[in-house]
């Protein structure tokens, strides 16, 4: 799934990295933090709401996309209420989750460009 989301990424001319553990990309975001992050639930080692928590505690603002294939209401709830810009559920449609990384990346940017504090 990591990998196909990559090619779809990068065959619509965007910039994407890939890791293999919420431990991984933990370990990157100090250096270079994305401008959008696609994390999914169920991953090996930190689970995504594991990783949604950290980026919290290290005080990281950037937009969120949390997918999943065990979609359960309140876990949905959780994620969208601890800042996450939208919850899409597995199989995607790579037409909706572009659309929703272009709709967050664009609302992330105005927030910072007009001085709204960005969570």
């Amino acid at each position: 799934m990591r990998r196909a989301l990559v090619r779809l990424l990068r065959a619509s001319h965007l910039d994407a990295e890939s890791f293999a553990s919420g431990e991984a990309f933990l370990r990157s975001v100090d250096d270079h933090a994305p401008d959008c992050l696609v994390l999914d639930l169920q991953m090996a080692g930190l689970t995504g709401r594991d990783v949604q928590r950290q980026l919290a505690i290290r005080q990281l603002h950037f937009p969120v996309i949390v997918i999943t294939a065990h979609d359960e209401p309140t876990m949905r709830e959780q994620c969208l209420a601890d800042g996450a810009v939208d919850y899409l559920r597995k199989p995607l449609r790579g037409d909706v989750l572009l659309r929703s990384i272009e709709t967050a990346v664009r609302a992330h940017l105005v927030r910072s460009e007009d001085g709204t504090k960005v969570r």
